[in-house]
């Protein structure tokens, strides 16, 4: 078997995968001889473990439980390609000789080597050759910005960038002969530096590139040749002019003099990994040699919670983990708990040490008050309300208030006039309109706007907002506001003759979460001091330490997202990212369905207030009590 870079970075996670793996394909294969696979003594044990992955309806046919399909994925499949064609174009302009690469991997350049024994290959995205050097670009559909931000400085001076810009490509400032220690400490330097190291965060695509640096230069029919490493990422800087030949983009150098594309040199970080790629290919072969389920801890590797979060997690090696209020739900606690011996433990440590409920924590580790409040309220099962709080956040709300939400489109590739890579370009809002405090008509106080083509429609959706929206006065209103006064004013800066009226309304914005969980700034300025700073507003254990509308409006109201046919943002942008494929009638159906969404999600707004409204109603009437009601 062969080990391409995507085995490599699997089959290295941990001791246990390449078993999982192993088990599933045999089973995938032979459901119906299943016993076959196995001594007698561990057939029970293994049975378990495949009836965690793997599915078998009623007329025999199999499911993968652990393949699941990503559709935003797919829908934006086609956009990542395109940046890969993209940053030949760009490579074109700035490393001599022939350019060897494009978005389909047959017409990739193919590196190989037989190391211990076993087959290494990786394809290069783009191979660049001239007279004096080679040069390898793997492209990444990400931005320069979270690398442009490694940096450092001294206290009440200008913070420097580990990288210098060189003719659109980013070198470490070591390799530049630039004194480091007048721009940062030496030790700053190096520990922003060594983020580039971690294959499980910022280093993850350098590491990949390293893979291919070890294959390449153990491959027998490697040319003489010097050899030089580059990421190839999307420049976040760049802003597109919006011009178009043919239907296809074009992405010429801005105003700014960016180019949509630039470049990282990798040399020196990839010669340092070389050590650390030869010890996980023998971790590798110790991994591929395993029979059975080895003991393996849970940790970074294991990607909880992120996109590169392990296939196995779910079905087999998290699957102990609780769904709603386990260790892990403790609100805003990355530093995790202090023990009694003085040690810190925190994360999927939690779990490997058996704390696997939210009540398994010992109390004794509970020092922030919303974590004694969350506990309180799992004990208990009664929410908890501070009324006072409460009642100055909702005084404070000025009518109308608009319920406000965007739809929007992340595109690698910037579509319209102004928009960067990955700009939330918005094509959709619902807006409902609150007169009065619980005064607004499901349909009557309710405006949509949809854009019903894959086209630019930023304008008119800018117009039909301030529309229906007096802008002299009201309250902007939405969950995690800084989004929508994000979308507002990047609109603002593309279309100055609307920027006085759209800015209007961006201050006046309020944030349901201000009202719910907590605004330090606010409160303080409201006359609060203390604890009241430091805790949220209302809580209920159906919340599970998270804020999110999907959590909360259950807790306030019987409306439902598992009835609508789109449910969840992602599925919104599979959506409209699929307009151009749809027929007349997929688009109708798919179009109110977009509709349909939207409008849930600023309803939802409405009757979460309405219902908080009527609880502090209740408490007056019921009881003096604070922080307390049944």
């Amino acid at each position: 078997m062969a080990i391409t870079k995507t085995k490599f970075l699997e089959y290295t996670r941990c001791p246990k995968y390449v078993f999982l793996e192993k088990v599933k394909e045999e089973s995938l294969h032979s459901i119906p001889t299943y016993e076959e696979y196995c001594e007698e003594e561990k057939r029970e044990n293994l049975r378990e473990i495949l009836s965690s992955m793997i599915e078998v309806d009623s007329d025999g046919n199999v499911f993968d439980k652990t393949q699941k399909k990503d559709p935003k994925l797919d829908a934006m499949l086609s956009f990542y390609k395109q940046v890969e064609v993209e940053a030949l174009k760009v490579a074109a302009k700035y490393f001599e000789g022939k350019i060897i690469g494009g978005e389909e991997t047959s017409k990739q350049i193919c590196f190989s080597t037989n190391y211990q024994n076993t087959p290494l290959l990786c394809y290069v995205d783009l191979y660049n050759e001239n007279d004096q050097e080679i040069n390898i670009i793997e492209v990444k559909a990400t931005t320069m910005r979270k690398y442009r931000e490694l940096a450092g400085g001294y206290p009440k001076k200008w913070k420097h960038s580990i990288f210098k810009k060189k003719k659109n490509i980013y070198f470490l400032k070591e390799t530049q002969g630039i004194d480091i220690a007048s721009e940062m400490p030496l030790k700053t330097y190096q520990k922003e530096r060594a983020k580039l190291l971690d294959r499980y965060s910022l280093g993850n695509y350098v590491y990949d590139l390293a893979f291919q640096r070890f294959v390449i230069e153990h491959d027998p029919n490697q040319k003489n040749k010097p050899i030089h490493y580059y990421l190839a990422v999307l420049n976040d800087a760049y802003t597109f002019s919006g011009k178009y030949q043919n239907g296809e983009a074009l992405y010429e150098i801005d105003e700014n003099n960016e180019e949509l594309i630039t470049f990282i040199s990798c040399d020196e970080i990839t010669y340092e990994l070389q050590s650390k790629i030869e010890e996980d290919l023998q971790k590798l072969f110790e991994n591929m040699k395993n029979t059975s389920l080895v003991s393996c801890p849970l940790s970074t590797y294991c990607g909880y919670k992120k996109v590169t979060c392990c296939k196995f997690f779910e079905s087999i090696c998290g699957k102990e983990i609780p769904k709603a209020n386990s260790s892990l739900s403790y609100m805003n606690n990355p530093f995790g708990f202090v023990k009694e011996d003085g040690t810190r433990i925190k994360g999927l440590d939690l779990i490997n040490e058996g704390y696997f409920d939210l009540l398994d924590v010992p109390e004794a580790w509970i020092t922030k008050e919303n974590h004694k409040i969350q506990r309180e309220c799992y004990q208990s099962h009664e929410p908890y309300m501070n009324k006072e709080k409460l009642e100055v956040a909702l005084n404070s709300l000025e009518y109308p208030i608009y319920h406000l939400d965007f739809e929007t489109f992340p595109c690698p590739l910037p579509r319209f006039r102004g928009e960067h890579p990955y700009t939330q370009s918005p094509f959709e809002f619902s807006l409902h309109i609150e007169h009065l405090p619980g005064v607004c008509d499901y349909e009557k106080d309710h405006v949509v706007f949809l854009a019903k083509t894959f086209g630019d429609e930023r304008e008119e959706l800018i117009c039909k907002l301030l529309q229906y929206v007096d802008v002299n006065k009201g309250t902007l209103f939405a969950q995690n506001v800084a989004f929508e006064k994000g979308r507002i004013k990047e609109l603002a800066q593309m279309f100055p003759k609307y920027q006085k009226d759209l800015m209007k309304l961006h201050d006046r914005g309020f944030d349901l979460l201000w009202i719910l969980n907590n605004n330090q700034e606010f409160y303080k300025e409201k006359g609060f001091t203390g604890k009241d700073l430091e805790t949220c507003n209302f809580y209920d254990e159906r919340f599970s330490g998270s804020f999110s509308i999907k959590k909360t409006l259950p807790v306030f109201s019987s409306l439902s997202y598992q009835d609508l046919e789109v449910k969840n943002g992602n599925e919104a942008i599979v959506v409209y990212a699929n307009y151009p494929k749809m027929s007349k009638e997929e688009f109708l159906k798919n179009y109110q369905a977009l509709e349909k969404y939207c409008t849930q999600d600023t309803w939802a707004m409405v009757e979460i207030l309405d219902s908080l409204r009527k609880k502090l109603q209740n408490v007056k009437k019921s009881s003096k009590k604070v922080e307390k009601v049944v």
